[in-house]
């Protein structure tokens, strides 16, 4: 099992290397990241949510490098939330507790906190949805394909499930519950798919250790480790207990916080061992509305306890602003990235690209008219109501998105375009009423008429820098980009960052004919942000 540490894979301070790397190293709204190694590759899954696909699958050589191979889920059959069956307003996007999903939507459901193993020539992926219970899905390749979800717990209130195969064959599961702790460990089967028995509580301190969630279990030099963090996403440091007894008694001790930086909330992520023995952990950073990005920190063990990034005491480190490479045996050219613009001349999408909900697959085609992405409007009350929404994770602190868009097919009441989704959207695009089309800037459901177009296609463009994006349009094939509506302020909702997305939707009842919306290409060019 790739997670049980011996003595012949010691994990020691990382060696000098003549290259360097930058935190974080993946600007971009992965939360709840884990990490694995198999041979010279890494892997890391995240949490998706109730964006479909779920469950991105990321690879590299270095643990710096990143790009997208697979989403392990291609579908989120758990209930028919997420498939977006009913409409949501803007008020209630905002004001409902951001763990709770309704019946008529699933923003903020689906898929929490993932971890992935790797045991006996197989890779496991474990996650909760907090409404559904406890799944797994499995592969031999990491590409895929992945095996449907497995149901180890077909109930509500878990979260954050990790797996353990122990040296003995023995295998674990354990887990928290909505709202953070307590710790929970079962005897799991030894393939993995079923619970044994209800559970143990493990650690329940919620004095000391409150908010205590994201448990990653290993073993190492005979002791049991559980990398935890407490105090919640917005300010909360890591901690890792151990203890001789898989059920413990678990000692604890703070090894990675805030210290003197400006990272307020090192928290939750994968502990992972190069070939060469070095340690690493992968966590995420709460960074307001672009969401919870990745950084990478050095791990020191020092009398079996492990001390994360630059040490500020004995015990406890802080995130490091860079720090030597990685002594992975191999490296990745810095186009090592994850994928972001598309010219749609594939048979089927991009790894980069998640629906807002899960999709109606008969309303979307890349091959009805090829080298475009067709979208037919459904109907919707509003931007959050649409089905068919493709978005993407943000990529970096400052960037320009440009979208060609053919509206040819459109029809009265359908909205086509680029946009924001978030709570209290926005979004550009065109708006057709009584034959007449107009560019349109949206901002929390009010529209704003641009002028009339009467060509067919147009080019539209989002600029998203320091928590606001600004929109554009061009008629003059992007001769000159005029701005349309207001600049608008960003901020987090329902767990996520901010999502980039395309769409189409109509407003009209559903007898009127479904109009089209054809997207020629998106590119996506990275900006140097700008000074506050």
């Amino acid at each position: 099992m790739l997670m049980v540490f011996d003595e012949s894979s010691p994990a020691a301070a990382p060696a000098a290397h003549p290259r360097t790397y930058r935190n974080p190293i993946l600007f971009a709204d992965y939360s709840d990241p884990d990490v694995i190694r198999v041979g010279q590759c890494y892997y890391m899954v995240a949490s998706t949510f109730h964006f479909s696909p779920g469950i991105p699958v990321l690879k590299s050589m270095d643990l710096v490098h990143w790009t997208i191979i697979a989403h392990a889920l291609p579908r989120l059959v758990f209930h028919k939330r997420y498939d977006l069956p009913g409409p949501i307003s803007f008020d209630d996007s905002t004001a409902r507790p951001p763990w709770k999903p309704t019946d008529g939507q699933g923003y903020s459901g689906g898929v929490w906190a993932p971890a992935i193993r790797y045991h006996q020539g197989c890779y496991y992926i474990y996650f909760a949805t907090p409404s559904d219970g406890i799944f797994m899905v499995s592969a031999t390749n990491a590409e895929g394909p992945w095996n449907p979800p497995v149901t180890l717990a077909a109930e509500a209130g878990f979260e954050d499930p990790c797996p353990f195969w122990d040296d003995d064959g023995k295998a674990y599961l354990v887990h928290s519950r909505v709202g953070a702790g307590p710790l929970i460990l079962h005897k799991m089967s030894s393939d993995g798919k079923t619970l044994l028995d209800k559970g143990t509580v493990i650690v329940q301190e919620p004095e000391k250790l409150p908010t205590l969630e994201g448990p990653k279990l290993i073993k190492r030099h005979g002791y049991y480790y559980i990398f935890a963090p407490y105090g919640g996403v917005g300010e909360g440091p890591q901690a890792v207990l151990r203890s001789k007894n898989i059920y413990g008694p678990y000692e604890w001790r703070t090894v990675l916080e805030k210290g003197n930086t400006k990272i307020q909330a090192p928290h939750q992520g994968g502990y992972v061992e190069t070939a060469s023995g070095e340690g690493w952990f992968v966590h995420f950073n709460q960074t307001g509305a672009y969401g919870r990005i990745v950084y990478l920190e050095p791990v020191r063990w020092n009398g079996d306890w492990p001390l994360i990034g630059e040490p500020i005491s004995e015990t406890s480190g802080q995130p490091v602003a860079s720090y030597p490479m990685p002594d992975s045996g191999r490296s990745c050219t810095p186009d090592w990235q994850p994928q972001t613009s598309d010219d749609f001349t594939d048979n089927k999408l991009g790894v980069q690209w998640e629906w807002n909900h899960n999709p109606v697959d008969s309303a979307w085609s890349l091959t009805e008219r090829r080298g475009y992405l067709r979208l037919r409007a459904l109907p919707a009350k509003n931007f959050l109501s649409a089905r068919n929404t493709l978005t993407q994770v943000h990529q970096g602190s400052a960037s320009e998105w440009t979208v060609k868009i053919d509206f040819d097919g459109m029809v009265d009441g359908q909205r086509a375009g680029l946009g924001l989704l978030k709570a209290r959207p926005s979004w550009i695009g065109v708006a057709q009423t009584a034959g007449s089309r107009r560019l349109t800037f949206a901002a929390a459901g009010v529209e704003t008429a641009g002028p009339l177009v009467k060509k067919n296609s147009a080019l539209l463009r989002m600029a998203i820098e320091n928590d606001t994006a600004r929109y554009f349009y061009s008629v003059d094939s992007g001769a000159t980009f005029i701005p349309l509506g207001n600049q608008t302020h960003f901020r987090f909702s329902w767990w996520k960052g901010i999502r980039p997305a395309l769409f189409s939707y109509s407003i009209a009842d559903g007898s009127v004919p479904r109009g089209l919306a054809d997207f020629d290409w998106v590119k996506i060019r990275q900006l140097a942000p700008k000074p506050d």
